[in-house]
């Protein structure tokens, strides 16, 4: 009898203990959930800003009397700064415990926007956007790293697609509401609308994230071990290559809808907020297909924008071939992201956060360099001309994706 208690009191143990830890994990599933939200609000925020510029290019020119072109800087300049700071920013902070380096780049962000609102000269709203750039090359760095790390067990592909929502919600939402607020309240109030928003993200870290121990390898040392590995260093090549392609021709989206496709204001904001719907399709795609069909993604990608590139002028004849032009590029270019952020953590996961700097660094000098092409073609050509000339640079991403990218997926990091 004596036994049959003892058994029967260690499977009553056995159950309750297999219980509690079924609660456990329940409990730290839903804590990784609420994080991966605020994540993504973040992002949100984040990718809001990176494009506001663009949405509000031509009352900037106006408001300080200077070109469209010249306003362009805006997004050029900024995009040469993230260039060079990514890597010196991320060595100098990247050994701080996550926590930590969200709170100092999302404070940098809402003082550098309220510098913004304020800005008396188009100097001072460079510097300001500088300062924006900072935040901006850390985050983009450590955000998908952070996010692979705090996803529940077997959700890699979710937390990163989750990141890339927050992105694609800046399109749909933000951007547009960015440039809704510009249009009837000044481009001064779209840039102190960030502010709070960001004020609200860096009360949310305060409160609710925990200190996430960060294991990533970020000294000096790991750029020659990163460079070594054959097909991250195509990536690079073949990001630069796209992301130039891509700006040439969306740097300049919002003047060419407006005297190209002959747009009202209502509608540009319409086609802008068309474009980042296409985005949260882009994302589901990814985390549905991607890791069956890898090669069929890329090729897809660079073909894509490629296309949409060369169409940009034909399509804007009426505003339904509009509408399904933005749709087509905004699916493809998240695809691109989230397929190159993905496949740099796939082959260097323990040196995601350096990885993805260099990365960030690559992407914005393509944004530099596509936004200076297109405004040199815009000024010296035509406006009309710019989406021809993007798509010839594409032609040689997709040649170098079939040369030199497909071949070596399938390398380690040793090659």
């Amino acid at each position: 009898m004596n036994y049959l208690v003892v058994i029967v009191q260690v499977k009553c143990s056995l159950y309750f203990c297999k219980r509690n830890q079924i609660e456990l994990n329940m409990n730290q599933s839903i804590r990784s959930w609420l994080l991966l939200v605020i994540l993504t609000y973040t992002a949100f925020i984040f990718n809001t800003t990176e494009f506001i510029p663009i949405g509000l290019l031509t009352d900037i020119a106006a408001d300080f009397h200077i070109s469209e072109a010249h306003a362009g800087l805006l997004i050029s300049a900024y995009a040469w700064f993230v260039a060079i700071m990514s890597l010196p920013l991320m060595l100098a902070i990247g050994k701080y415990d996550f926590r930590k380096i969200l709170l100092i780049i999302v404070g940098c962000f809402v003082l550098s926007h309220l510098l913004s609102a304020f800005a008396s000269n188009f100097a001072i709203l460079l510097v300001s956007r500088l300062g924006v750039a900072c935040s901006h090359t850390v985050f983009w760095s450590v955000i998908s790293p952070l996010a692979v790390h705090i996803a529940p067990e077997g959700k890699r592909e979710t937390a990163l697609g989750m990141i890339v929502t927050g992105t694609s919600l800046a399109m749909i939402a933000g951007l547009p509401l960015g440039r809704i607020i510009g249009l009837h309240l000044g481009w001064r109030a779209s840039f102190g609308s960030i502010a709070i928003a960001a004020l609200l993200a860096f009360t949310l870290l305060v409160w609710l994230f925990p200190a996430v121990p960060n294991k990533q390898k970020t000294s000096i040392k790991s750029l020659p071990v990163l460079l070594n590995c054959t097909v991250v260093r195509n990536i690079y090549i073949f990001t630069f290559l796209l992301v130039t392609a891509h700006y040439t021709g969306y740097s300049y989206i919002e003047p060419f809808l407006a005297q190209i496709a002959g747009m009202t204001d209502g509608m540009t904001t319409f086609s802008l907020t068309v474009f980042g719907i296409a985005g949260i399709a882009g994302s589901v795609l990814f985390s549905t297909l991607f890791d069956k069909h890898r090669k069929v993604f890329y090729i897809i990608i660079p073909a894509g924008i490629m296309s949409v590139l060369f169409l940009m002028l034909p399509a804007s004849g009426n505003q339904y071939t509009v509408m399904a032009h933005c749709v087509c590029w905004g699916l493809i270019v998240t695809l691109f992201n989230l397929v190159m952020q993905s496949e740099i953590i796939r082959y260097v996961p323990q040196y995601a956060t350096i990885a993805i700097a260099i990365f960030s660094s690559t992407f914005n000098v393509g944004i530099g360099c596509g936004a200076l092409l297109g405004g040199a073609v815009m000024t010296s050509i035509s406006l009309s001309s710019i989406g021809y000339v993007g798509g010839s640079i594409a032609v040689f991403a997709l040649l170098f994706a079939l040369k030199w990218l497909i071949p070596y997926m399938n390398y380690s990091l040793k090659n």
